[in-house]
């Protein structure tokens, strides 16, 4: 079992920047790819981002070039540094984790509002 937290999501507006969080515990050497997705009312939950063992990350077209992702193993939490912020951005954002059986964990959610 992995656990996954979120934190960091906020209303902010038309071109600033936000940061979220995911911390993660439990059988964290089981997970071999980590990201985040998001969805918006309305619509299907798309991908935002995710990073596998390696450090190679797959983008969702929407956020290529905008958003980066990293990690800190020590603290066993995985950033999402968000910039160019749109009001298409808006969305619950879920940390996810994906082990080598194809196994799948999802954090509880963060809101992001983009607006003026």
């Amino acid at each position: 079992q992995v656990q996954l937290v979120e934190s960091g999501g906020g209303l902010v507006q038309p071109g600033e920047s936000l940061r979220l969080s995911c911390v993660s515990s439990g059988n964290i050497g089981a997970v071999w790819l980590m990201g985040w997705y998001r969805q918006a009312p309305g619509k299907q939950r798309e991908l935002v981002g995710l990073r596998d063992a390696e450090g190679a990350i797959r983008w969702g077209d929407s956020v290529k070039d905008r958003f980066t992702i990293s990690r800190d193993h020590a603290k066993n939490t995985m950033y999402l540094q968000m910039s160019g912020l749109k009001p298409e951005d808006t969305a619950t954002y879920y940390c996810v984790a994906f082990t080598r059986r194809q196994e799948q964990y999802w954090g509880q959610g963060t809101q992001v509002t983009v607006s003026s």
